[in-house]
């Protein structure tokens, strides 16, 4: 029985060193990748090598970043690990939860007292300096304020919905605060919020803008104006790929096509390319179908419409702006839309040259309260 016993323990040892060896050598000689589908990401390349780097420690790091993201079948491994968690009850994977009815929900984390500060301070000095634009601000609360009750029992979620409300009361009184959570919140059973994606939905934008032409003196259109247009039911978002969670069913992205025909140019400054569409529908064939809006996003966005009345809008945003921008179009002849993450130019300086009279200040949560770039709106 003994032998039996020492027998068994040498071929798995065996097995365990011939299986280490194998995933080795396949490591060695697998090209690395550049970007990963599943994670919809870049990955780690071979860092390089300098003394300085080694002994601050930046090396070893990006090294362990770079062994990790070419491991060998890693999407394969990171599926594995996170339907083990699940077996085992485990219902979060890196930043998000496994909610009710298949929703992937983002955790919240609140923000720090000085850098929020730092962000409201940079609004009111670009106010100063611009007084003739007209501001208004639109912070998107994200799935994790609108669907609590669809979350796990013990997830640990900040209170998102108060730093809102404390933004909201920082702010002058001449800078305009929309609220979209109660408009949001009352769509709530509809697909507000994709399942698979951080991102509100074609419907969930809709919404929003309902509550901002209320703010700024606009007639809106009618949702019986817009064909509905179903363009993809095979969506997995950025929360799938961040995630790990795999069974899960994919989103469908549907857009409002006005039904009277709208004409307008748009130019995408970074690239000098100048289109007819708002849609990039090739995107539709990509990993991340949601850059279909606007193309995903650019330093500076100029759509020039058929409107005559001379309204001019600047909008500041993050992505997710990309999908209501659509419905603004009846309102302006021109929108200039600005991500502070890539655009390096003067912003006061762009807005006197082009005349512009309102601005939106549009972003989700969690990028406001996580973006620095933000604090640099009035340099």
């Amino acid at each position: 029985m003994g032998n039996y016993k020492n027998f068994k323990s040498k071929v798995l040892t065996l097995l365990l060193l011939l299986f280490i060896s194998v995933i080795a050598v396949l490591n060695l000689l697998a090209a690395d990748r550049t970007f990963s589908d599943s994670e919809n990401r870049m990955l780690q390349q071979v860092p390089h090598f300098s003394l300085k780097a080694l002994l601050s420690g930046d090396f070893t790091a990006d090294f362990e970043k770079y062994v990790s993201d070419q491991f060998v079948f890693r999407d394969f491994w990171i599926g594995a690990k996170t339907d083990t968690d699940r077996l085992m009850g485990k219902k979060e994977s890196n930043g998000v939860y496994l909610g009710t009815d298949g929703y992937l929900i983002q955790e919240f984390i609140p923000p720090a007292e000085e850098d929020l500060k730092e962000k409201i301070d940079a609004i009111h000095a670009f106010d100063q300096v611009t007084p003739e634009l007209q501001k208004y601000v639109m912070l998107v609360p994200t799935a994790a304020a609108l669907y609590k009750d669809m979350l796990p029992k013990y997830a640990t979620i900040g209170d998102q919905e108060a730093y809102l409300k404390k933004v909201q009361q920082l702010l002058h009184h001449d800078i305009r605060f929309i609220e979209v959570f109660p408009s949001l919140y009352a769509e709530r059973d509809q697909p507000v919020f994709y399942k698979t994606d951080h991102h509100w939905t074609t419907k969930g934008a809709y919404a929003a803008y309902l509550e901002l032409c209320k703010q700024m003196g606009l007639t809106p259109q009618k949702e019986k104006e817009f064909n509905i247009r179903q363009v993809t039911d095979e969506f997995y978002g950025s929360l799938f790929s961040k995630s790990g969670f795999r069974h899960v069913q994919p989103d469908r992205i549907e857009l409002y096509l006005p039904k009277d025909q709208e004409e307008y140019t748009v130019t995408y400054d970074d690239e000098g390319r100048i289109t007819d569409s708002l849609y990039a529908m090739e995107q539709l064939q990509e990993k991340d179908k949601y850059a279909l809006f606007l193309n995903g996003n650019h330093a500076l966005i100029q759509i020039k419409t058929a409107n005559t009345n001379g309204r001019k809008l600047l909008v500041v945003k993050d992505s997710y702006a990309n999908s209501l921008i659509p419905f603004l179009l009846k309102h302006f002849s021109e929108i200039h839309v600005v991500d502070l993450r890539y655009y390096e130019d003067d912003l006061i300086s762009f807005v006197n040259e082009q005349g512009i009279q309102d601005m939106l200040l549009l972003y989700n949560a969690n990028t406001f309260f996580e973006d620095p770039s933000i604090k640099y709106l009035a340099e």
